[in-house]
């Protein structure tokens, strides 16, 4: 599969490192393509000859686009550093470098004023999995919030002294307004001097000019009111950005801390969950979240599944069944056998996929990085020009052009444009991932609004993918039944396609030795038995052996014309048996057919089942274009066909026997994700459930997410164009350009939240 999701990412431009197994979690943070979104805006970083280390830093003053464009220049530049991997909303930074130390990077951090800290390197195992309290990291000290409400009061006194008397040149207004400044202000200015140092237009420098051109105007109770107001606005953004990292540290919460566990004397002892080792026993009790990944080994249950899969109703649980970290036992106490450490849970993978695909950007968020790369210089030229022009050309007072061209820098910072774009998409992840949609990066969420068609593999799809013999039939009435039975049972039983597998399932002989044996895709299996080669396949094969005749014909298809899927045992040249098996439609299957063709997609069926049986299953589903006799080969054909003919087109599957239409198709979905490693890491969408009304909950959630992100941009633009015109004609004031900009940014941001709801919980 690794193969073909290769060559689909360099055909459809993207890099699908992120498919990578979760335990190369580090090569993976934040998706091996997470910023090529700035690669084409920024200092590219450079390649890498041959092997590289990895280093994973958690950045505590980096959470807006502003610093990680200071780090990106700065690091960019460093001989030895390769790719840079940003999460803005987790604040972490991964860096690829040949260095014998990561100290030269730490230096650079914190010459940068950053507060990096460790969390993994490749270079110094000591450093991995180094504790970190980031919840601690994210809150805003309560010393921050008297100091800037006193900045305040200094500021708003320096106004109304002014105010009274007359003169803002006065030594109380001027102290007034220091006060305010150095309480409220001194982060930004000294952020504005690094930036300055590091020659990066960012909106710290911006603001810092804007305060010290204010004051060296004779403006100082504004420029006190406008830092003031600047870092008020930077606060209430960092609490509004905290709802979408909380919606994604909120699935993570869904797992309990602690696990009840059988120690080697048979007592039960309640330890934490990240420390119990795989195949120990745990035991849940009702009401309890279930701890890890487990095997349930005694007793019987009901589980809630909706943390994982999305399911309202819950589950019956025996023994031999799974079950998942973070979902709910809601009635008889059970233990399980552990599967899978705290890490590598089916619930801590979810994580780490939305976490990664944070970085993956949509087609939107990348031009809106290109754009404000050239939109920054482009304002910051026109003001020095509004600045310089009118007083060299016609003569007029300099100060009034200055205090324009100042308003007009605040108003410039595009922070509103380009925070909203990874908001959106992370709330648009995060409500996906909590209904049982595991997307795999931003791209996909945008691009799922343009699906036109959509083709659906029928076993295990469409349908339960566990049919039943319905018939057993010997074509000699001479012949020994259930001896060729046991004959196709022993070669069905080396095989795991779903129709085997319903064969093997009817007798409990011991199979025999089967020899020389061979899957014919798309056909059947081959071996030999006591020396004796047989066949054992589908319509398909018997017609490519030369063993059908026109009653066998007519007997075959009165079977396909019922939708059940015959198979036939060949020996020498003639077929001995005759073995009929259905499978049958989802209950949800017609349903959602229904909706993705309400919502203007085509829907067609793709099946290695005979056309009789796909038309059969089509008819109780709604399905207009039904294909069957589908090899691996027609079915990427028949993606390629679409796409010409419909645009845009996805493919859902089980993610390995469907891998090249999965590959070619622009988006493929993994049905019944939950606990399978390959579904989770090569899906672009893995459903982890077996519900195909997930899909157009995903198209609409695309739709929903690309209004959003259109919304925001036209809001931040046409904010930002009032309060230029306003500036240019003099009717706009500093404190006016920064609640401008910063009350557009937080617009934006809440927003884009409202997308963590934006799917409907379902019933049934």
């Amino acid at each position: 599969m690794s193969e073909h999701k290769h060559e689909h990412s360099h055909r459809h431009g993207h890099d699908h490192d992120h498919h990578a197994h979760p335990h190369a979690q580090a090569d993976a943070c934040c998706g091996g393509h997470v910023h090529q979104a700035l690669a084409d805006a920024m200092p590219p970083t450079r390649k890498l000859d041959g092997a590289s280390e990895q280093a994973v830093f958690f950045i505590q003053k980096m959470d807006c686009p502003t610093e990680e464009k200071l780090i990106r220049e700065r690091l960019a530049q460093m001989n030895g550093v390769g790719a840079l991997e940003f999460n803005l909303i987790q604040r972490e930074l991964t860096v690829r470098h040949q260095l014998p130390s990561i100290a030269p990077i730490v230096d650079t951090l914190k010459a940068l004023d950053m507060l990096p800290a460790v969390k993994s390197d490749s270079l110094d195992a000591a450093a991995d999995g180094q504790a970190i309290d980031q919840a601690a990291a994210y809150r805003i000290p309560t010393r921050r919030w008297i100091m800037l409400g006193l900045a305040g009061l200094a500021a708003l006194g320096s106004e109304v002294v002014a105010w009274t008397s007359g003169d803002d040149h006065s030594l109380p207004v001027i102290a007034l307004a220091l006060l305010g400044i150095a309480l409220g202000g001194i982060g930004t200015l000294k952020k504005g001097w690094i930036a300055l140092r590091n020659f990066s237009l960012n909106m710290n420098f911006l603001m810092s000019l804007a305060v010290i051109g204010a004051a060296a105007i004779g403006q100082w109770p504004e420029a006190a009111v406008v830092i003031v107001l600047f870092t008020l606005a930077e606060m209430i953004e960092a609490l509004s950005l905290d709802r979408a990292r909380n919606a994604i540290a909120g699935l993570m919460a869904m797992a309990p801390d602690l696990a009840t566990v059988r120690g080697a004397d048979g007592s039960w002892s309640a330890l934490p969950a990240r420390e119990v080792a795989l195949d120990a026993t745990v035991r849940v009790a009702p009401g309890e979240r279930v701890p890890l990944d487990g095997v349930i080994t005694a007793g019987t249950t009901s589980i809630n599944q909706a943390p994982i899969t999305g399911e309202s109703i819950p589950v019956a649980k025996q023994a031999g069944d799974a079950v998942f970290a973070g979902t709910i036992n809601e009635h008889g106490a059970f233990e399980l056998r552990v599967t899978a450490v705290q890490g590598d849970s089916t619930l801590s993978r979810i994580v780490r996929s939305v976490q990664q695909a944070q970085g993956r950007r949509a087609p939107t968020q990348r031009f809106v990085d290109r754009f404000a790369q050239v939109y920054i210089p482009a304002v910051v030229a026109i003001a020095i020009l509004v600045a310089v022009l009118p007083p060299l050309l016609t003569g007029a007072d300099f100060q009034p052009w200055l205090y324009k061209a100042l308003v007009l820098l605040v108003i410039a910072c595009p922070c509103a444009l380009v925070i909203s774009t990874p908001v959106t998409i992370v709330s648009g992840l995060a409500a996906a991932a909590r209904h049982g949609i595991l997307i795999k990066g931003g791209v996909y969420l945008e691009q799922g609004r343009k699906l036109r068609a959509l083709a659906l593999d029928k076993t295990g799809t469409i349908t339960f993918g566990k049919p039943a013999v319905t018939d057993v039939a010997a074509l000699d009435n001479g012949a020994d039944q259930a001896a060729l039975l046991r004959l196709a049972v022993s070669l069905a039983a080396r095989s795991d396609h779903p129709v085997s597998r319903a064969i093997a399932a009817q007798q409990d002989a011991a199979a025999l030795e089967v020899s020389d044996f061979e899957a014919l895709a798309g056909r059947g299996v081959r071996g030999r038995i006591d020396g004796e080669l047989y066949h054992l396949g589908n319509h398909r094969l018997v017609h490519e052996l030369g063993m059908c005749s026109p009653e066998l014909e007519a007997r075959l298809q009165t079977f396909e014309k019922q939708g059940k899927t015959t198979t036939l045992l060949c020996r020498g040249a003639r077929p001995d048996l005759l073995v009929a098996v259905a499978d049958t439609v989802r209950p949800n299957s017609r349903e959602a057919v229904a909706e993705l063709q309400q919502l203007g997609v085509n829907v067609v069926m793709l099946t290695g089942d005979n056309t009789h049986t796909a038309q059969a299953i089509a008819a109780q589903t709604g399905i207009a274009d039904a294909r069957g006799d589908q090899l691996p080969d027609d079915k990427l054909k028949a993606i390629e066909e679409l796409g010409e003919r419909h645009g845009e087109t996805g493919m859902v599957g089980d993610g390995i026997n469907d891998a090249p239409a999965l590959a070619r198709a622009q988006i493929g979905f993994a049905m019944g994700a939950a606990g399978t490693d390959t579904a989770l890491e090569t899906a672009d969408v893995a459903l982890m459930d077996d519900d195909l009304r997930k899909i157009p909950d995903f198209i609409r959630l695309s739709r929903t997410a690309h209004r959003v992100l259109a919304q925001n941009i036209a809001v931040a633009l046409g904010i930002k164009a009032v309060f230029m015109a306003l500036a240019l004609a003099g009717m706009s004031s500093l404190w006016m350009a920064v609640f401008a900009d910063m009350g557009a940014s937080l617009i934006v941001v809440f927003n884009g939240l409202r997308l963590v709801r934006a799917i409907p919980a379902r019933n049934g």
